[in-house]
């Protein structure tokens, strides 16, 4: 399932916010207990790799459509949702970018705090209502 792999996703890029990485043994791991078949650590895998690659871009983009508060506020779990979203809504076309944004909000409804699924839902909004 693809929720699964992207909360491995989410995990990785979050380790990563945090000054970590979770190198290939620690990614195994990972998968191993999240039982994630091939394809879905496949799937993880370019999402985490996409957000590696794209972190600068993913930044400012978030940074723009934040603007009520400073930028080092935002809590590492709810970046590390929108940039899987990100990721996502760029780099994966066959995925619609509302199922992306809904994906996030769910991570960070699990992860965050109470208000985190809709400052996360209403940064992604703003993101895609941009691009259109």
């Amino acid at each position: 399932m693809r929720r699964d792999a992207r909360e491995a996703a989410f995990r990785i890029v979050y380790a990563r916010l945090m000054g970590g990485d979770l190198g290939k043994g620690a990614r195994s791991a990972l998968y191993l207990h999240m039982k994630l078949s091939d394809e879905e650590k496949d799937f993880a895998e370019k999402l985490a790799q996409d957000v590696e690659a794209h972190r600068a871009e993913f930044d400012a983009t978030i940074s723009e459509r934040v603007t009520r508060f400073a930028d080092y506020r935002i809590y590492p779990t709810d970046r590390a949702a929108m940039l899987i979203a990100l990721a996502e809504i760029n780099d994966f076309d066959e995925i619609p970018p509302i199922v992306s944004v809904s994906e996030a909000v769910a991570i960070a409804r699990k992860y965050s705090s109470e208000n985190s699924a809709d400052f996360v839902n209403g940064v992604l909004a703003g993101v895609l209502s941009h691009e259109n």
